[in-house]
């Protein structure tokens, strides 16, 4: 016993170090991307909504939530590699990481996660207002439950969707003077970005399909099979409608509408060209989420600039 926790409290190795790094995708920041962007719409319409808020300000809370977002990234990725280590495995894809390849044990996984996670709660607390914290606090659970999902039903990207995009919420939030919640702009908009998180979700899944049936594992795309595109095709329209909606009650103007049909168009017509039998196709078409939440980010911005502007106010 007294060696087994010696060996679990041991200093890392060089090998568990690159786990660590692997385990929280640090060389890839889709997971953050993702995160981030439904924060920075919040961030950029409370921007438009208040126009006594200094630009300087919407801008350091955009560079905050960066950073944090970085950081619940990287929480989500390692507790998914942990619960999902023995999936991974059998997965061609998945088979190389850290755990399922003995780079770094389980238990040490498990501490490595704990570490985050006392960070990230140190964090929230330090930076955000009390009422983002509840929305933080809210979405935690989500991110045990989310790695368990394929086990046992065919939704695993609503729960993800719910996950990532509470960043509306909390955006708003921290910005907003009034600190009251408009919720419903915000609730149409957090529906829609789960909406979109379905759509690039269940065409990524389409990769894994054949592994998922030889091991037993439920998916939305397995759900949805050969219908996978009209049914992406109209989540996709959902988001774009209830985002635009939500904008158009915040009171933007022409420059956010220009960037949720030039969003919408790259979208849309990249999802009708995606052969769901093609593993690259799928990840091209996943690889191009984060260009659409930055343009549909860039139109709320622009618009909120350009009416300060015209108006006199001060950026």
């Amino acid at each position: 016993m007294s060696k087994r926790l010696a060996n679990l409290f041991a200093p890392p190795s060089k090998e568990e170090i690159n786990a660590c790094w692997d385990l929280c995708r640090l060389n890839n920041h889709m997971g953050c991307w993702t995160t981030w962007i439904p924060t920075a719409w919040a961030l950029a319409m409370v921007y438009h909504a208040q126009p006594e808020i200094p630009g300087s300000v919407a801008l350091l809370w955009a560079a905050k939530y960066l950073v944090l977002c970085s950081g619940i990234k990287s929480l989500i990725m390692a507790i998914d590699d942990i619960l999902d280590h023995d999936i991974d495995a059998m997965v061609s894809r998945t088979k190389g990481r850290a755990i399922p390849r003995g780079s770094i044990s389980l238990e040490r996984a498990w501490m490595f996660f704990g570490i985050q996670v006392v960070l990230g709660v140190f964090l929230a607390q330090a930076l955000l207002d009390p009422v983002s914290c509840r929305f933080a606090a809210a979405a935690a659970p989500l991110f045990i439950i989310y790695p368990t999902c394929k086990r046992w039903m065919y939704f695993a990207p609503v729960v993800l969707g719910l996950m990532f995009t509470v960043g509306v919420f909390m955006g708003w939030s921290t910005l907003s003077r009034t600190k009251e919640m408009p919720y419903e702009m915000l609730v149409p908009i957090y529906i829609g970005g789960c909406f979109w998180v379905w759509t690039y979700e269940t065409i990524y899944q389409h990769m894994d399909k054949n592994d998922d049936v030889k091991i037993g594992i439920r998916s939305s795309a397995l759900l949805c099979g050969q219908y996978t595109i009209p049914v992406c095709f109209s989540t996709a329209i959902a988001f774009f409608g209830l985002l635009t909606y939500g904008g158009y009650l915040n009171g933007h103007s022409y420059p956010f509408f220009a960037g949720v049909l030039l969003a919408a168009g790259l979208l849309l017509s990249k999802l009708l060209r995606t052969d769901i039998d093609r593993p690259a196709d799928c990840r091209d078409f996943f690889l191009q989420t984060p260009l659409i939440g930055q343009i549909l980010v860039g139109g709320f911005v622009a618009d909120a600039v350009i009416g300060r502007i015209s108006n006199g106010i001060a950026l």
